[in-house]
């Protein structure tokens, strides 16, 4: 056997050897956790806790009324164009909103200046009911998440 043969099969097998060692960690370095598109891309935004018909009178019931939206991940993700709704079919679009990783902003149902923390839809009465559903939908109509209380109490489908 050949110097020359012997060294290409040593390079054959330690070439071979990482690229089984590489594709084994590929997938545990990329996941995240399990929330995932349709398309099987991930996604850390998800509907955190939600409270629903605001007590009181006016605007003081409408901002107690929210849907916290949340980011699990470590980066942040401009919310621009997400959407949340109802099942009546009432719509909140995110317009320019960067929410950092680890972080949540609340959106309430009425009036408000908007921060980074809080956000508020304008609107002038409650929208969610005793028995609903929040739905998030990522930039381009893609689910992301769901959160629906009522009769059987309080469940959320995250997208896997």
């Amino acid at each position: 056997m050949s110097a020359s043969f012997t060294t290409r099969r040593l390079l054959a097998t330690v070439l071979a050897a990482g690229a089984l060692v590489g594709a084994a960690a590929l997938p545990a370095a990329a996941h995240d956790d399990d929330r995932h598109d349709r398309r099987g891309r991930h996604s850390s935004i998800v509907i955190g806790d939600v409270q629903h018909e605001g007590r009181g009178r006016g605007s003081r019931a409408l901002n107690a009324e929210w849907v916290e939206v949340k980011n699990t991940g470590r980066h942040s993700v401009n919310l621009r164009g997400f959407t949340l709704s109802d099942r009546d079919g009432n719509r909140y679009r995110f317009d320019h909103l960067r929410l950092d990783g680890h972080s949540s902003v609340r959106v309430h149902t009425g009036h408000g200046r908007d921060t980074d923390r809080d956000v508020y839809q304008d609107r002038r009465r409650l929208i969610w009911d005793a028995r609903d559903t929040a739905t998030l939908r990522d930039e381009r109509g893609n689910l992301l998440d769901t959160a629906s209380w009522g009769d059987r109490g309080h469940r959320h489908d995250h997208r896997r």
